[in-house]
């Protein structure tokens, strides 16, 4: 009994462990995705389309923050390709130079969570945020 329960154990471990791996390219396309649907909100009050909210800023940060320390994990060296994957070969090539961005983009939201209280500060804070992703998508995704 403990022998079987031992083997189900592990197949079920070595299961979840192929599944992760192979479904990395979608799980960070979907991390990816939130962050820009959570960025959107917020560049529209940077552009006078919508009123400061403080609360949809700081649940936009939230967001930012969470999802880059997610992020990094998502790139296994078995998910260069597949699922219409737009990251480019120096991903992997300069490994720590793309993880440094997504720390510095957790550094960044949580840092300008902190500091924006008005429009104001958020004009001054939220461009070193677009800022971190900017510089990722200059180097490290394909153009559509």
């Amino acid at each position: 009994m403990i022998k079987r329960v031992f083997v189900a154990m592990f197949l079920t471990s070595f299961a979840t462990s192929v599944y992760a791996d192979g479904d990395a390219v979608q799980q960070r396309q979907e991390l990816l995705k939130a962050i820009g649907d959570a960025a959107k909100p917020v560049a529209a009050m940077l552009k006078g389309e919508a009123p400061f909210e403080l609360a949809t800023v700081k649940a936009s940060l939230a967001t930012v923050s969470a999802n880059a320390k997610k992020l990094p994990a998502l790139f296994p060296d078995d998910s260069k390709a597949g699922h219409d994957t737009h990251a480019l070969p120096g991903i992997w090539s300069d490994k720590e130079k793309f993880n440094g961005l997504f720390q510095k983009l957790d550094s960044d939201a949580t840092a300008a969570s902190s500091t924006i209280t008005d429009l104001p500060s958020l004009k001054a804070e939220m461009p070193k945020v677009f800022a971190d992703c900017k510089a990722c998508h200059d180097d490290f995704r394909a153009k559509k």
